[in-house]
């Protein structure tokens, strides 16, 4: 991925690949019949690592939901914040015909687990626009951010003013 942030999917060869991955030409071409099987096979895998991570983050209920929030939205974009971040994020939403269903079931899993998580604590009513709420503030700070800190900064915040609002609207409540 780094290779096809650097040169752009279609400037890139397979052997600028092979040389970073320090493999043959003919070796990687054994691996991958092409480019595009190269460039779907790396996408895809950092878009399940990334899923996984997020599961595993929100799956530790022993973590208050802010932090596993904030935990999750981290490995999910503020990984692919700062300068050659963006350039892979800049290429993936660059070749969307070339990826497949991939990269619209990672992100809709993402607003499941997201939703998931957040209904179990503020009820699955709210718990669909909260997600959607804090999914909208990370695009947004995704491509504000400088840097992965400032990210997780201003998504901190993000996530403590959804969560504490949701929180003070259901212990507000008078029966």
């Amino acid at each position: 991925m780094v290779t096809f942030a650097r040169f752009g999917y279609r400037k890139t060869s397979m052997e600028e690949v092979a040389r970073a991955a320090r493999i043959s030409r003919p070796g990687l071409y054994f691996l991958f019949s092409s480019k595009e099987t190269l460039f779907r096979a790396a996408v895809t895998r950092a878009l399940e690592r990334d899923i996984a991570a997020v599961e595993q983050v929100l799956a530790d209920s022993a973590r208050p939901l802010r932090e596993r929030l904030l935990e999750a939205f981290d490995q999910w974009a503020g990984r692919y914040v700062g300068p050659l971040a963006q350039d892979v994020t800049a290429v993936i939403e660059d070749n969307p015909e070339l990826l497949g269903e991939i990269v619209e079931s990672a992100p809709r899993r993402f607003e499941e687990l997201i939703t998931s998580a957040i209904a179990v604590e503020s009820g699955r009513d709210a718990a669909p626009s909260v997600a959607q709420t804090m999914i909208s503030a990370s695009i947004g700070l995704k491509h504000q951010a400088a840097s992965r800190e400032f990210y997780r900064d201003r998504m901190k915040v993000a996530v403590e003013l959804l969560v504490r609002r949701r929180s003070s609207r259901t212990t507000c409540r008078t029966p």
